[in-house]
């Protein structure tokens, strides 16, 4: 387990965990993640928070002192989550302090349904920073067209900011320059560069489970062939935007002054086809100054049976754009694939967010005093 970690570190990748609960935290768990298996930060999101806040373990007591106050569910939510996430970054400061910031990070997200509106965006964005009050920490803001300059404008206030439900090389590229004028407006403003870090949350497996579909809808030869290679290539790509921005002179300027790059974050990385290996998006996607968040599961996986054999990102420019060529000549739309998905990743952690509301306000009423 150890050996197979220590290499795929060892080639540049940062292992963060996306999950957590008050129990993981309080019970030890996050902890032995981080001296066993090499955990250096954490990403949540809705969904996550919804299944840990339903189960109800571990929160009872937050919950009758909030329904005591009577706090609206928006508001209890809140104190709740930036509670975990706070308790979290407290657990995960030693890593934060022995990278100078790189890692030890926890990240928490905006409210979904702000998706589409960038002033409520940065307000929310502000209001956790606040409300965490932790160095390590890092807003989450999805990369929407209105998540753009909402990017910007956190960044200029100095505040890191993980830029996720990225799925299509043009928007990573909006991203990256939004995260440069962020920079170069904090940098304006006075802010202390190196104090902000980002990341860009590209999705991986989602990618290729609707072009897959789409690949197995016309089932030729020549589509059977094309299974997933989609995902990978996509993420190749970014990656392959991500050297050129970050090499750039715009960039060189910012660093100079003590600026960090943007690194790329493979999100959605849990396999979900069981003919594929359930590592592929993690050995696959092996290069210097990556992220590769992933559920327990998928790091034990890891752990266990992943084949880390160097850089497996670079080599393969080439060969990703040719499949998505490929893909474009059988018909598959990879603008009509990326769009459709940003969508439903949208409407889905807007979904997880009000089945969590609502089981917060069922467990407020019944924790009532």
């Amino acid at each position: 387990m150890h050996d197979i970690l220590d290499r795929l570190t060892g080639e540049g990748v940062s292992l963060w965990l996306d999950d957590l609960s008050r129990t993981r935290i309080t019970g030890g768990s996050l902890a032995d993640v981080i001296r066993d298996k090499y955990v250096t930060g954490v990403t949540t999101n809705p969904a996550i928070f919804s299944k840990a806040i339903a189960g109800g373990a571990g929160y009872q007591a937050q919950l009758r002192d909030l329904a005591a106050r009577g706090l609206t569910v928006d508001e209890a939510v809140r104190m709740i989550t930036t509670k975990d996430v706070r308790d979290a970054c407290d657990v995960l400061r030693w890593v934060y302090d022995a990278t100078g910031g790189r890692d030890g990070r926890v990240s928490v997200e905006v409210d979904p349904r702000f998706a589409h509106h960038a002033e409520a965006t940065v307000a929310e964005a502000r209001q956790l920073h606040w409300l965490v009050d932790r160095e390590n920490v890092m807003i989450k803001i999805p990369a929407t067209e209105a998540g753009l300059p909402a990017i910007t404008e956190t960044v200029a206030d100095g505040i890191s900011v993980n830029a996720t439900l990225i799925f299509s090389l043009e928007r990573h590229q909006a991203v990256m320059d939004a995260y440069l004028a962020g920079l170069e407006r904090a940098r304006d403003a006075g802010h202390d560069l190196s104090k902000i870090h980002s990341v860009a949350s590209f999705f991986v497996s989602r990618v290729d489970t609707e072009i897959d579909r789409r690949l197995d809808d016309i089932g030729t030869p020549e589509a059977r062939a094309l299974r997933g290679r989609a995902a990978l290539a996509n993420a190749r790509l970014a990656y392959e935007a991500y050297e050129k921005v970050f090499r750039g002179e715009r960039w060189a300027a910012l660093e100079a002054e003590g600026a960090h790059r943007q690194r790329v974050l493979w999100a959605s990385t849990g396999v979900k086809d069981p003919a594929y290996p359930d590592t592929l998006y993690v050995d696959q996607l092996v290069a210097p100054d990556t992220v590769n968040t992933m559920p327990e599961a998928t790091l034990d996986a890891t752990a266990d049976h992943a084949q880390v054999t160097g850089d497996t990102i670079r080599p393969y420019f080439r060969q990703a754009g040719e499949d998505l060529e490929a893909l474009a000549v059988l018909g598959v739309s990879y603008d009509e694939v990326v769009a459709l998905l940003e969508k439903q990743a949208v409407t889905g952690f807007e979904e997880a967010w009000r089945t969590l509301l609502d089981a917060l306000a069922d467990q407020l009423q019944r924790s009532g005093v």
